[in-house]
């Protein structure tokens, strides 16, 4: 349930805190007293966008807050979860909204979340039925929506979407292949010569500096030789050579060492050193020994140098472009290559798909069909209830036939259009009169009924407990005398099972309320302002009064009023 709303500095209410209670809800008010605008603040923590306008006149911020608690289901629970939102506060949730003049931040729980995020965990709280929302039962789109709603076919409406979006992608992925088609055919010429000449040269990774490295070497042999054998002779060969002077230094030390141990340390240092020396003119003999006078090799390596210079010229710069051109247009060209081998591996896919969204478009049909039944005969209960009894209501399919539909049914020699959220059409037909055939809502429903049609959409849906809290913004619009009675039992009852705040300007509505608000506008120190008050019992007889009389509360409107509001009480 929603436990409260609290408003500091939106539009014209500069502070207020309304602590609502478990049932039914009541909100009145004169035309103009600011009941819109608390709808309005109720809007911006279910994720509406801000204007930045309704930051009150001289201060810095706007800031709509509301707890609801009981909130620790598995569907809601899955949305925090899902978005990185703390859980730890369940069974309370906490939506805030700040507004500023730069624009606005929301907030879950204490944890800044996007108006998507705050949208997301809104839609698994509260419904909110705004005053002119009726109207939308005019738009066959929203029937659809309500249907899903009702038979809870949310999950399987988003399987359905992920397996049309699969269908959609390899079409267009064929439809881009065949668009290819001619460019591919035009191109493979020079794919196929840009091909012979990379793979004539077959340049190979970190092939260049490889090169380099070996021409360096045959170019300077003659020196790599002499250095060698005249570093070799300096170390091992000649009378005096360096090798034959640490032998005899190491023989002196340890001449000393027998005299004093202090030298024993660096007769091992020494020897070492001997080692060092002994192990280097090795690896010069040898080096020196193998060193190659080869100009035939010198000259290959220099004529290859030149062939992956002219590749890097016209494929890109460097060895690597030339090699990554390579496998591009290698790919393009076995493209090209199989062409109609590729057209054909992705029809077979795209048959797959759409077989696999036909399934899924067949059972979410029959859901919808199995709903629909259960649906027209809650209506009709529901319509009864609220003084239309000779009601009819329909809820009837219609397929769109398309030569290269996306849907076949096993049942159907046709194909169908695969609409976003399923095969089906779905429009809601109604009769009030006896006699009269079924026919659209727009063409039958007076504003009266269309709002009793909604309200008993509402009711049904929320019986189905997919919309635990209900809000009406007058939905009795239209409607007075018997059936605004009506109305209000059917809110009456309906607020037993489920948290309900409504906006109503009718006296047989306003007396049922558990709890009734009465919002006012005032004039404070030279500034107007909207403030709204809990009523008490005789406070809300006096109200409920003034909505029957008028301005002026006569002691015949007040004992209209207490009987209303005790024959509500009775029927509890």
């Amino acid at each position: 349930m929603l436990q409260s709303l609290s408003v500091q500095d939106y539009a014209l209410i500069k502070e207020l805190e309304m602590e609502f209670g478990s049932g039914l809800n009541i909100i009145t008010g004169a035309t103009g007293a600011g009941k819109s605008i608390l709808i309005g603040a109720l809007r911006m923590i279910l994720g509406e966008r801000a204007n930045t306008d309704v930051v009150r006149e001289g201060t810095p911020k706007a800031v709509v807050e509301g707890i609801f608690d009981d909130a620790d289901t598995e569907r809601i629970r899955t949305v925090l979860e899902k978005n990185e939102i703390p859980t730890t506060p369940l069974p309370r949730v906490i939506l805030r909204r700040r507004i500023t003049e730069r624009g606005s931040r929301g907030f879950v729980n204490d944890t800044p979340a996007t108006l998507d995020v705050m949208r997301a965990v809104a839609g698994e709280l509260i419904d909110l039925h705004g005053q002119h929302e009726h109207q939308s039962l005019l738009h066959t789109e929203t029937h659809l929506r309500l249907l899903d709603s009702f038979g809870g076919l949310s999950g399987l409406v988003e399987h359905y979407q992920e397996k049309r979006a699969q269908v959609a992608a390899l079409v267009e992925e064929r439809e881009a292949l065949a668009a290819r088609e001619r460019e591919l055919r035009q191109q493979k010429e020079l794919y196929e010569f840009q091909i012979e000449e990379i793979d004539a040269v077959d340049p190979q990774p970190g092939e260049e500096e490889e090169l380099r490295a070996e021409q360096r070497v045959l170019e300077n042999a003659e020196h790599l030789y002499a250095s060698t054998k005249e570093l070799y002779a300096r170390l091992f060969e000649s009378e005096d050579a360096l090798h034959d002077q640490l032998v005899v230094s190491r023989n002196d030390l340890q001449d000393l060492a027998r005299i004093d141990d202090a030298f024993e340390a660096h007769v091992d240092e020494i020897e070492s050193a001997r080692i060092i020396v002994s192990e280097l003119a090795n690896f010069l003999q040898d080096y020196n020994a193998h060193v190659e006078f080869d100009p035939e090799r010198l000259q290959d390596i220099r004529e290859r140098t030149t062939e992956l210079k002219k590749l890097k010229r016209k494929y890109g710069g460097s060895l690597e472009a030339v090699l990554e051109h390579r496998e591009e247009i290698g790919e393009k060209y076995e493209l090209a290559q199989d062409f109609e081998g590729n057209l054909e591996r992705l029809d077979a896919q795209i048959e797959e798909a759409k077989a696999n969204l036909t399934d899924v478009a067949q059972r979410l049909s029959q859901k919808r069909r199995e709903v629909a039944a259960r649906i027209e005969d809650a209506i009709l209960d529901e319509l009864d209830t609220l003084g239309m009894p000779n009601s009819q209501f329909e809820v009837r399919f219609t397929r769109t036939e398309e030569p290269d539909g996306w849907i076949q049914p096993d049942d159907a020699d046709a194909c169908y259009r695969a609409f976003q959220k399923g095969m089906d059409q779905v429009e809601f037909f109604m009769s009030t009169n006896v006699g009269m055939s079924p026919m659209p809502l727009a063409e039958i429903a007076s504003g009266g009924e269309i709002s009793r049609i909604m309200l008993a959409l509402k009711t049904i849906l929320a019986k189905s407990e997919r919309l635990p809290i209900l809000v009406f913004d007058e939905i009795d619009v239209g409607i007075s005398g018997n059936m605004a009675r009506r109305v209000g039992e059917s809110m009456h009852a309906l607020a037993r099972y489920h948290q309900i705040v409504t906006i109503t300007h009718l006296p047989q509505i306003a007396a049922l309320g558990d709890c009734h608000f009465r919002v006012e506008k005032i004039v404070e120190d030279g500034t107007t302002k909207t403030t709204i008050h809990r009523l008490d019992e005789e406070e809300q007889a006096t109200q409920v009064a003034s909505l029957i009389s008028g301005e002026e509360v006569t002691d015949a409107a007040l004992r209209n009023a207490r009987e209303l509001m005790a024959a509500g009480e009775r029927e509890e």
